[in-house]
C-alpha cells in the first residue's frame, strides 16, 4: 500500500541540471563589471540559495566587494533570456514522475529559484504540467528551508506532512523537510557533496532518480 500522498521536488541539481545557464548567466553578468566568472565546477557548489546569493558568492571568491544589488536584475535578464540552451532533465527524472503520477502520488517544486524563471524552465522541459504546484522566489512565500510554501501546497491538495516527502539535492532541501515533519530524501545525484548531505541526517540518501522513486514507493 502506497504511503505517501505528496512528493516535493527541488529543482536546481535535482530535477534539472541548470548549472550551466545558470554559469552562463553569471559569466555575463560578471562581465559587465570586469570580474572573472567561476567555473562551472564551482558554480554548482555555489547555487541553492537563490540568486542574490549565487552572485554574492562569486564576488567574495574573487575577492571583490561590490553591492549586488544593481547585478541582480542583470543577471536574472541574461538568465531569462537563456533559461534552457543547455538545461537537461537528469536521466531517470522523467521515468520516477510517471512512476508517482502512476501510483497516485502527487508531485510539486519547490525551489529558490524565482517562481517565473522555474515554471518556464519545466515548461520548456515538457514536465511543468504534471506538477500541483510550482513555487519560487517572490511566489510570497519565504525561501527554503522556511516550511512556509511547502505547507500551503500540502495544504491544497490536502496531504499530510506524514504521507509527504521531500527531494533535493541541498541541506535547504533536507532541512525544509526537517521543519514540515516530512520525509526528508536527499539526491545525492546533484551538487551538493554526499557527505555533507550525510551530515544532514536524510531518511535515506539515493544515488539516482530511480532510486529515489523506489524509495519513495517501496
Amino acid at each position: 500500500m502506497n504511503t505517501l500522498d505528496l512528493v516535493i521536488f527541488d529543482l536546481d541539481g535535482t530535477l534539472v541540471d541548470t548549472a550551466p545557464d545558470i554559469a552562463a548567466a553569471l559569466a555575463a553578468t560578471l562581465a559587465e563589471v570586469a570580474v572573472p566568472p567561476p567555473p562551472l565546477p564551482v558554480v554548482k557548489g555555489l547555487v541553492g540559495d537563490g540568486a542574490r546569493a549565487l552572485i554574492a558568492r562569486a564576488l567574495a571568491r574573487e575577492g571583490v566587494e561590490r553591492d549586488v544589488e544593481p547585478l541582480l536584475p542583470r543577471f536574472l535578464a541574461h538568465y531569462a533570456d537563456h533559461l534552457c540552451v543547455a538545461s537537461r532533465l537528469y536521466p531517470g527524472v522523467g521515468e520516477a514522475l510517471t512512476a508517482l503520477r502512476g501510483a497516485g502520488v502527487a508531485a510539486a517544486v519547490v525551489t529558490n529559484k524565482p517562481g517565473d524563471l522555474a515554471r518556464g524552465l519545466l515548461a520548456q522541459l515538457g514536465i511543468g504540467a504534471g506538477f500541483v504546484a510550482i513555487i519560487g522566489d517572490g511566489d510570497g512565500f519565504p525561501r527554503k528551508p522556511d516550511p512556509e510554501g511547502a505547507r500551503s501546497i500540502t495544504a491544497a491538495v490536502g496531504a499530510s506532512v506524514e504521507r509527504t516527502a521531500v527531494v533535493g539535492d541541498g541541506l535547504p532541501d533536507v532541512r525544509l523537510a526537517r521543519a514540515l515533519g516530512a520525509r526528508a530524501i536527499a539526491a545525492g545525484w546533484g551538487y551538493v557533496d554526499q557527505d555533507r548531505l550525510r551530515a544532514e541526517s536524510p531518511d535515506a540518501l539515493a544515488d539516482t532518480p530511480a532510486e529515489a522513486a523506489r524509495l519513495l514507493l517501496g
